[in-house]
């Protein structure tokens, strides 16, 4: 670890007034951003991504690294960087929601105004995206603002789709319409790939669930924040780059609906039993409906795959049921 909480601060010392204030009382300048990166044996994207966060005109004042791997590989990468870094590297692999969880933690112990969360194999699009969520955040005073996740190898493309009602946007120019403000998507936001939050807002929302592991946890961290009434949005002047990973999601009924079916038997495990949980909460159990009536067909007309529907129930009655051992 590079860096260490409160070692300047000695036992029984009286806080300033500096420390004492909050980040909405600081002025923009002297907030302080600390960007969050979870990794997991990525070596070879790694670097990109923490490259370009380090490189933003407005730079992130400390980098977090979670390393689910432990590697002294990674360390050596984290500590390159022209910014001050903390590697914390565990033992156990914590997944994407116990390594944000852990990485979102250290940030607010280190001070953090604001945490800038991104992914081992994304990156921001350009050098202004850091400076674009932050003017976007004031300007429209919101908890928490995302840019775009666009393909990386096709940026008019988002990454992943984002559902409006029953309809889906696969598309840039898809976001920038009815509804939506010049620069702000309101009320829609993907977690976690460059999603700037505020520190207050963690504290009204709290941190992902290590129980969720992966896939999921960003769906529980949004239902949270839709359920705390604070403000939120889409940036629509930043960008962030991921890998495209809306191949998961099949059409269905001629693409009016779509269902989600990750090809590897892992990824399945833990999607279809963190929905289970998920649509148990409040918040998502609307869309319980709906959900029985996706999967049935997608299991039974469209794969003719009945084995395929007894595995999904029972894996989403483990979710409803909080069965959360791997």
């Amino acid at each position: 670890m590079t860096d260490s909480v409160g070692e300047e601060q000695m036992i029984g010392d009286e806080p300033s007034r500096e420390d004492q204030m909050t980040g909405d009382e600081r002025s923009r300048e002297e907030q302080m951003i600390c960007a969050v990166v979870v990794t997991h044996r990525r070596l070879d994207e790694l670097p990109k991504s923490l490259d370009a966060l380090s490189a933003q005109t407005r730079a992130p004042d400390h980098l977090v690294v979670v390393d689910n791997d432990d590697d002294s590989r990674v360390r050596e990468v984290v500590s390159g960087q022209p910014i001050p870094t903390t590697y914390l590297g565990s033992r156990r692999n914590l997944g994407g929601a116990g390594g944000f969880a852990l990485g979102m933690l250290h940030a607010l112990a280190l001070g953090a105004d604001w945490i800038w969360l991104a992914d081992d194999d994304g990156r921001p699009a350009d050098s202004e995206v850091l400076g674009s969520l932050l003017a976007c955040a004031e300007k429209h005073e919101l908890a928490e603002v995302s840019p775009m996740v666009c393909d990386m190898n096709d940026p008019e493309r988002l990454a992943f789709p984002l559902r409006r009602g029953l309809l889906w946007r696969r598309r840039v120019n898809e976001l920038r319409t009815e509804g939506s403000r010049q620069d702000l998507l309101p009320g829609i936001a993907s977690l976690f790939n460059g999603a700037l939050f505020r520190a207050s807002t963690l504290e009204a929302v709290g941190v992902p669930d290590f129980r969720l592991f992966v896939r999921g946890d960003e769906v529980e961290v949004h239902r949270r924040l839709v359920r705390s009434g604070l403000p939120f949005g889409t940036c629509l002047s930043a960008v962030y780059l991921h890998p495209q990973g809306g191949d998961e999601f099949k059409p269905i009924l001629g693409g009016r609906m779509h269902t989600q079916y990750p090809d590897d038997a892992g990824k399945r495990f833990f999607t279809y039993r963190n929905r289970g949980y998920l649509l148990s909460q409040p918040g998502l159990r609307k869309l319980l409906p709906q959900e029985w009536i996706r999967f049935c067909w997608f299991f039974l007309v469209s794969r003719r795959d009945p084995a395929g529907l007894i595995e999904w129930v029972r894996l989403r009655r483990m979710g409803r049921r909080e069965r959360f051992g791997r």
